[in-house]
């Protein structure tokens, strides 16, 4: 199996909705021709995908806007990945390549490492040891899938075009960090 590709949080919520990210639209396109033209990557997607009493929210005492809120467009996986992948087994079409986290009301999970999808599985045993990662946001939860797949022994790179931030000197900073980290940034 070669690299597989992790697209981390590309939704609807974080690229123009409650949470929008700077570069959100640019990185879905990016990551789309990154995965057109690795068309025998494996290909996976995190998705936040929070109930409304949900403990990270504002009104429930936390300090993020209500976001991803399953079943709700904001939620929703950019269209982009569901129209122009050219490869159905690596669109989220196929259902088993979504792979759903924050589920827990009480636990902030920035990581995807523990997602499950449809049938339970997580994300790590459908991906090989070298994973690209990209999506959004580098700040938050890209840093820290990726710092997690670093402490289970994966070789993990980032696709720098494929990642959208909140804040420009953090977003920096977080490539700063990758790199001491011996990420390999593409």
């Amino acid at each position: 199996m070669g690299k597989s590709i992790l697209v981390v949080d590309c939704q609807n919520d974080f690229i123009t909705g409650s949470l929008a990210c700077t570069n959100g639209e640019k990185a879905v396109e990016n990551i789309i021709k990154l995965i057109n033209n690795n068309k025998d990557s494996v290909v996976v997607y995190s998705c936040d995908w929070h109930k409304e009493s949900n403990k990270s929210f504002k009104i429930n005492g936390g300090i993020w806007p209500i976001h991803c809120v399953k079943n709700t467009d904001g939620a929703k996986l950019h269209n982009k990945f569901y129209n122009e992948i050219e490869n159905y087994v690596q669109s989220p079409l196929k259902e088993k390549n979504i792979f759903y986290k924050g589920i827990d009301d009480v636990v902030e999970e920035y990581s995807a490492v523990n997602a499950k999808n449809i049938e339970g599985k997580s994300i790590e045993g459908k991906m090989s040891n070298e994973v690209i990662v990209c999506g959004i946001a580098s700040e938050f939860c890209v840093k820290e899938t990726i710092k997690e797949l670093l402490k289970k022994g994966f070789n993990v790179s980032v696709y720098k075009e494929g990642v959208a931030y909140v804040e420009e000197n953090g977003h920096r900073e977080v490539f700063e960090e990758l790199m001491r980290l011996g990420v390999e940034i593409i």
